[in-house]
């Protein structure tokens, strides 16, 4: 009897060696090392905003900084003609250095023209039969701000301006620019208005396509019939303005859309600003330098992640483990009293065969105003599968 008992409790531990030895190696998930948030340090400088109108600065990545906080829709005038580009652009790109397909001037361009300089609008004069290549023309009309060539371009792009225009108005709601609506191309209606926000944020998008930005940034131009035309942007180069777009000639007063460039710990960052409803454009140039010297000084480059930082750990019931580093470093443009969020990424582990060093397991997910990034994490050590005795030993993994 006792021999039996004997043997059927042998079997039984052996079977449940052999069930808790066959048992899966259970999967393990990462624990996080970084704060879920955390605050740039220092305290933002009161912005010097300009006594009438309303302004919005934002910054290369990080998008929308602050505004005067007193925006209204008001006439675009001219900054119109930012998303006249961006439109064109869209629909005909070009890469820097190529000049595009030609476009013949035709009599409606002439009379386009003519009409405009009768009402005094800003023009570059045209010639029936003349031909500017897509270049050419969007020279023309963001340089010198010649409203005739906005039509002009829309006629070319869509079939009529009215078609344009709706283009346009589609692609400020695809932008969620929710305070603006455009009723024409160049912005001589008063009925295309805007907020000092809602421009910055269609230039921040408008200068990331290289032509756009190569043109803003020409002193001059020379046209087949115009000959040199200059740019309206007084201030280009100055203070680091490398654009955009000014507007005026309405009774709301001037409008500057810029960018800038501005060095900041050794390394290029773009400052970008809208300033609305000014007494007049050199005011505006003064409001926007002034914004620019405020903002640089701080700016900074910091490095939030570096490269083989510990992110993360894996800590194996078997007794190893290992960390999850950063694979580079991350230097990003800071704004004080900003906050950077962070998420770890990384699926539950399991190690039934040998991992080696360096091995990608998941992403370190940062959000910064509106950068964003997924940063690789990869193991710091090599992990081996349990041994025997712990597979055959385990209690409750």
């Amino acid at each position: 009897m006792r021999v039996r008992v004997g043997i059927a409790l042998l079997l039984i531990v052996a079977g449940l060696a052999a069930f808790n030895y066959l048992r899966p190696i259970p999967a393990v998930a990462a624990r996080p090392l970084l704060p879920n948030s955390d605050v740039v340090a220092g305290t933002a400088p009161a912005l010097p905003w300009p006594a009438r109108g309303a302004a919005a600065v934002g910054v290369s990545g990080l998008g929308f900084i602050a505004s005067s906080g007193n925006e209204q829709a008001i006439p675009t005038a001219s900054v119109t003609k930012v998303m006249t580009a961006l439109v064109v652009l869209t629909d005909k790109p070009l890469k820097k250095g190529e000049t595009g397909p030609t476009i013949t001037m035709t009599d409606a361009d002439v009379q386009a023209y003519q009409t405009d300089l009768k009402s005094e609008q800003s023009v570059v004069k045209v010639e029936t039969g003349e031909q500017l290549t897509e270049f050419q023309v969007l020279q023309g009309m963001l340089i010198p701000s010649a409203n005739n060539l906005a039509d002009t371009l829309a006629r070319w792009d869509a079939g009529s301006i009215d078609a344009f225009v709706s283009r346009m108005n589609a692609r400020a709601a695809a932008m969620h620019l929710r305070h603006t609506k455009f009723a024409d191309t160049s912005g001589a209606s008063a009925a295309s208005v805007s907020t000092p926000s809602d421009l910055l944020a269609l230039g921040m998008v408008a200068m990331q396509d290289p032509v756009f930005a190569q043109v803003v940034g020409q002193a001059q131009a020379d046209l087949p019939v115009a000959g040199t035309v200059f740019n309206v942007n007084g201030v280009l180069g100055q203070n680091g303005i490398v654009g955009i777009k000014t507007g005026s000639g309405l009774n709301t007063g001037a409008n500057f859309l810029f960018a800038a460039s501005v060095t900041v710990d050794n390394r290029e960052i773009f400052i970008y600003g809208c300033v609305m409803g000014q007494p007049s454009l050199a005011i505006a140039f003064a409001g926007a330098k002034a914004l620019i010297g405020a903002m640089s000084p701080a700016l900074h480059v910091r490095r939030v992640i570096a490269r083989n930082q510990s992110v993360a750990n894996y800590s194996l019931p078997w007794g190893a483990a290992t960390d999850l580093v950063s694979a580079v470093d991350v230097d990003l443009a800071v704004w004080p009293g900003m906050v950077l969020r962070q998420h770890l990424n990384a699926s539950p582990l399991v190690v039934d065969k040998p991992l080696p060093s360096s091995t990608k397991e998941g992403t370190e997910h940062l959000v910064l105003g509106d950068y964003k990034l997924d940063v690789p994490l990869v193991t710091a050590d090599p992990l081996y599968p349990p041994g025997r005795l712990w597979r055959l030993t385990r209690l409750s993994f």
